[in-house]
């Protein structure tokens, strides 16, 4: 380890939570559990990950116990008794080489198609039936609907904590579920809901308040949310630090320890007039400790990679000048990962030369 890098590799405690290093593996679906249960090939490609030098792994998104959570029959569930095993040998696996690991839980809400998707003859769920402005797909949730999604994740919250896992993070970003709650563009209800910031966020708070309560008050809860969504990658949820905090003020009240914070790459600024990206002024409203993401390591953002676009290395000693600075708190890493399980080591070991550049053909496996 060089001085260079040494602020990656310092321990991070917070609360419940102690990994040894800064870095984080970043959720990615990947699809390799068939009909939703989690394989040994799953918890081997978690474990080499940790073996590589992680410190904190975020699984890819796995659906709470709701009909119309999932979108495909290859991504994991968070649910039933052969998924929760599949689970908890990820997690034995894990710790069995030093790692730590959360499961990131998610509703997909209208992103869902459902002719792809489990139970194709429901229809989707979403706060006002839309997937993006204008684009009707399905009735409005129900009361009885939302509670019961609220539900889901509060036992969803539990079982992990049951078999062994260091904290759990809720999926609030992206466009699904939960941030179609908090973005206006696709909650136009006019009940408790909908309307203000307030009214819109409150389904995350009931979430986190629900999640609290079946587990323990020592229980890492991370949230992850975004500005940008995959229906509109210039939608944003607050135009200025004053509605940032206006947002995130409930969130972290009702009991979130840390925030991940999703952007397309690390580097850009937040808000005009300030050097501080979506990350640093998230922990500057809310004092929390904050996951930065997007792009670390590499020069493309990830949209490519859905096209089967590559990207070669970008050096992050700039990222490095952020976090010594406090700027955030820890580091998630996604596609140089999937690349390479040894990414940390190597970058721990100044092994710079033998990086990798991202093939999209890593995609295809669980290397």
């Amino acid at each position: 380890m060089t001085t260079k890098t040494q602020a990656l590799f310092t321990p991070f405690e917070h609360k419940g939570l102690s990994v040894d290093n800064r870095i984080v593996m970043a959720p990615m679906t990947r699809e390799f559990s068939p009909e939703g249960i989690p394989t040994t090939e799953v918890a081997d490609y978690y474990r080499r990950r940790a073996e590589g030098g992680t410190g904190l792994i975020i699984t890819e998104g796995t659906t709470v116990n709701d009909p119309v959570a999932n979108m495909s029959h290859r991504i994991p569930v968070f649910h039933g008794d052969k998924a929760l095993a599949g689970w908890e040998e990820t997690v034995k696996a894990v710790h069995s080489v030093g790692g730590k690991i959360m499961p990131q839980l998610w509703h997909v809400g209208m992103a869902r198609v459902a002719e792809k998707a489990p139970f194709p003859e429901l229809p989707s769920a979403g706060p006002s039936g839309l997937f993006k402005p204008g684009k009707q797909g399905a009735e409005p949730m129900t009361q009885q609907h939302i509670e019961s999604v609220i539900g889901a994740f509060a036992t969803a919250a539990a079982d992990a904590k049951r078999i062994g896992f260091d904290g759990i993070e809720i999926h609030g970003a992206h466009g699904y579920l939960i941030d179609q709650f908090f973005w206006s563009g696709t909650n136009e209800r006019t009940d408790d809901w909908g309307g203000s910031m307030a009214n819109r966020g409150r389904f995350a708070v009931e979430i986190i308040k629900a999640i609290r309560a079946a587990t323990s008050p020592d229980f890492p809860i991370v949230l992850r949310y975004s500005q940008w969504k995959q229906q509109d990658y210039t939608a944003r949820l607050a135009e200025t630090p004053q509605l940032l905090e206006e947002f995130l003020a409930p969130l972290s009240d009702a009991g979130v320890d840390i925030f991940h914070c999703s952007q397309r790459r690390y580097w850009e600024n937040e808000f005009e007039g300030s050097d501080l990206n979506l990350a640093g002024w998230t922990k500057k409203l809310t004092g929390k400790p904050t996951i930065t993401v997007g792009s670390v390591g590499l020069n493309d953002d990830f949209f490519g990679a859905f096209t089967g676009k590559g990207s070669n290395t970008r050096a992050i000693d700039d990222l490095i000048e952020r976090l010594e600075k406090g700027e955030f708190d820890l580091v998630a890493v996604g596609r140089a990962l999937l690349q390479d399980a040894n990414w940390a080591n190597k970058i721990k070991n100044n092994q710079l030369d033998e990086l990798e550049e991202f093939s999209g053909k890593a995609l295809a496996s669980l290397t």
